[in-house]
């Protein structure tokens, strides 16, 4: 079938591309720039500017990872305006390719399997999380509630679905782990604050794994929560990862130096939720690295 992915040369959409070609299905990439992206992606990528390029290559399926990343910068008015807009204009965009489609060919896509985040639920502090637990109000609760609702104008067109609420992905070569490994191999790594606030993960391969699963599931729409099913603390990950790198992880970062360097920004460092893929797993969805140290063997060796 032609897979539509948003965010199809990035961490994540590098990953599910090759799985998708490994699989033999066709490939539309939406990105700014096809020329500078073409190398990233397998041989024969469809790789256009705007979704709506699309319209004369229906796609069967589309998979929505794009946004800018939330970590990139200080959350000011403007950084959350961007936020929000990389997410929301992309997201309508693929219910206007929905609309199109539908008023041009009598149908639109089968399915869309939409990116959202952890985010979705705020702080929820040692609260075990699943799909059914209330959100607390702050930024990136709105901001995810926001994706979600504009993700949920393709329904009216019969397109089914599912939104994946991501953990922290890891792999090589990119995610949460590029940014920590060098400090930790450096034996400078230690927990945020009081290490006490969950950090959902998820390695890549399940991830993409997952985005396959609910793709070809017709039964399956909704939330669903994209994250391991051992969720651990923000101390037990830094344990392990300095475990696996047999390096000690003794300087830890006090929460008022992480709020003096990133603002509002640092409550992704300094908060969490205990996050369970419930849905998932009631689905009959099975891990291929259900512990974090399943994962870091696999990525470290």
């Amino acid at each position: 079938m032609r897979v539509l992915i948003t965010g199809g040369s990035g961490f994540v959409g590098q990953a599910l591309c090759r799985r998708l070609e490994e699989a033999g299905h066709r490939l539309l990439v939406v990105s700014r720039d096809p020329d500078g992206v073409r190398d990233r992606l397998p041989a024969g990528t469809d790789i256009r500017r705007s979704v709506l390029d699309f319209v004369d290559t229906p796609p069967d399926a589309l998979v929505n990872l794009a946004g800018e990343s939330i970590a990139a910068r200080r959350w000011s008015d403007a950084q959350k305006e961007r936020l929000i807009d990389s997410r929301v204009n992309i997201t309508r965009d693929l219910a206007m390719l929905c609309e199109q489609l539908t008023a041009t060919r009598g149908r639109a896509p089968s399915v869309m399997v939409s990116a959202s985040a952890m985010g979705f639920y705020g702080d929820q502090g040692e609260r075990l999380v699943t799909e059914d637990t209330p959100p607390h109000d702050e930024f990136a609760h709105r901001l995810c509630a926001r994706w979600e609702e504009v993700a949920g104008e393709v329904t009216t067109f019969g397109t089914r679905l599912a939104i994946l609420r991501l953990g922290l992905v890891l792999d090589a070569g990119g995610g949460t782990l590029q940014k920590m490994l060098p400090p930790f191999k450096l034996g400078l790594g230690g927990r945020f604050g009081h290490g006490r606030q969950y950090m959902p993960w998820v390695h890549r391969q399940d991830l993409v794994s997952m985005i396959l699963f609910l793709i070809e599931r017709d039964d399956l729409d909704g939330p669903f929560n994209g994250s391991a099913p051992n969720p651990v603390t923000n101390a037990e990950f830094t344990r392990s990862l300095a475990r696996h790198l047999h390096r000690p992880a003794m300087l830890p970062v006090p929460a008022l130096v992480l709020e003096s360097a990133f603002g509002e920004m640092s409550r992704l460092l300094l908060t969490g939720a205990d996050m369970r893929p419930r849905r998932l797993e009631e689905a009959g969805f099975v891990f291929r690295f259900p512990t974090l140290d399943e994962a870091l063997d696999d990525i470290l060796g």
